[in-house]
């Protein structure tokens, strides 16, 4: 079989498939003030079918069999995206074979988390019954590395395939690091090792050289793809034609203002679509960034100072000061336990510059806008999936509880091992004294 019948085939099989995930029941969230994230906020409704938002509105009616949500007195909001995470690959960090995170090798294009989640994991329930509906699961690497692509998935299923958007949503590259440390997850070659600064340069340029060569390698592939050349299937040199051909962004890992600056120019010497994540130290160069139109996934706020000689509110006060001075940021927690922590992450920038609405922005819309995936998610508008949640309160607000959830138009329980756990030692009994 050909490669382009192949791709054909999976073409039409993610459209089939992927589009838009069934979910017979009808719903209709009524009464509460709903924040579309596209227009100001009002009291109305927002009706659910087949997985996707049917209408939403002030003035919208409930179909008739919908089962009825009342919202009356909460909010409505969409569902919180953690847009770079470990959700489903880790389980426990200090026990290897709970962890599936990392593939052998530096250079694995063709992986995709998705294949790699374990949907039974503690830490989904947890982190949805907090308001996160969606994840971008991205795999981990050293410096330099070709990592693999992050899987799109919605936080509800009994398998990867009812939980998955877009298994090939994005490239994960680490890129090489100057002067040592690097990579989301260690080592690897750009920043591997010690030694003089000319021989930290000399590593630095041979794995930026090799990542050229992988870049050149799929252009090469899918021009001779295109030219009808009779070719072995190279799942590899197809996932690097994808990046190459703008078809999916490269989620790329660069902390620091001049490894930051460094990934950004090599990426727009390779004309290919990017999002840097991590981005510490983003503020020393937020005018340039902007400059640049440089979009950006930031990791946590609440973290310690990068340096010692940096200031005790560095990580606090980054968003803020980039989103000042005009670049587009979002919020992720790189992580699986701490998923649940997002909303937090966002409004620990709160009080050193960023805008509340600017931060919930950054947990909802602005990394969908960022990667491309906004027609299905972000927003409440007609046609997106329904990742749907109802609160008592403001999602960035510790106190503040998800009533209702909805993920790709399912409803789903907040029910989870910390709730559980709660209700037991609660419920303990009182401590009998024997005299």
């Amino acid at each position: 079989m050909s490669y382009k019948i192949i791709s054909a085939l999976s073409a039409l099989a993610l459209a089939l498939g992927l589009a838009a995930p069934a979910a017979a029941q009808t719903y209709a969230i009524q009464g509460g003030t709903v924040h579309t994230l596209s227009g100001d906020p009002f009291v109305g409704t927002v009706v659910i079918r087949d997985g996707r938002i049917l209408a939403v509105g002030p003035d919208v009616q409930a179909p008739a069999g919908a089962e009825i949500v009342d919202a009356t007195g909460k909010h409505v909001y969409p569902g919180l995206f953690d847009a770079v995470s470990g959700l489903g690959l880790t389980e426990v960090g200090a026990v290897d074979v709970t962890n599936d995170a990392r593939e052998q090798g530096d250079f694995n294009p063709h992986l995709q988390a998705a294949t790699a989640i374990h949907p039974a994991t503690e830490h989904i329930p947890v982190a949805r019954a907090n308001g996160i509906t969606i994840t971008m699961a991205a795999p981990q690497g050293g410096s330099g590395a070709i990592v693999g692509q992050a899987s799109l998935i919605g936080l509800d299923g009994w398998t990867v395939e009812e939980m998955w958007i877009d298994p090939g949503a994005a490239m994960v590259i680490n890129y090489p690091t100057l002067g040592g440390g690097g990579g989301r997850g260690g080592g690897g070659r750009g920043g591997r090792g010690g030694g003089t600064w000319s021989e930290q340069e000399e590593r630095y340029e041979a794995a930026v050289v090799q990542l050229d060569e992988w870049m050149d390698a799929g252009r090469r592939y899918s021009a001779a793809v295109s030219a009808g050349a009779d070719l072995r299937r190279d799942l590899k040199m197809e996932a690097m034609a994808r990046v190459v051909n703008r078809e999916i962004p490269v989620l790329l890992s660069a902390d620091g203002e001049r490894n930051i600056r460094n990934a950004v120019l090599w990426a727009k010497r390779q004309e290919i679509r990017y999002v840097i994540t991590g981005g510490r130290e983003g503020w020393k160069i937020a005018d340039w960034l902007a400059e640049n139109d440089v979009p950006m996934i930031l990791s946590g706020t609440q973290s310690m100072p990068a340096g010692a000689d940096a200031s005790y509110d560095e990580a606090y006060a980054n968003p803020g000061r980039l989103y000042a001075a005009g670049v587009k940021i979002a919020f992720a927690t790189f992580n699986s336990a701490d998923s649940r922590t997002l909303p937090y992450e966002a409004a620990q920038a709160v009080p050193y510059g960023l805008p509340a609405e600017a931060a919930l922005d950054a947990i909802t819309k602005n990394a969908a806008e960022m990667l491309g995936l906004d027609d299905r998610i972000g927003t409440i508008e007609e046609g997106k999936l329904a990742n749907i949640i109802v609160t008592d309160g403001n999602p960035l607000e510790i106190q503040t509880n998800v009533t209702d959830l909805f993920i790709l138009g399912r409803s789903v329980s907040t029910d989870n091992k910390h709730k559980s756990l709660y209700d037991r030692y609660r419920a303990r009994p009182s401590r009998r004294v024997i005299s």
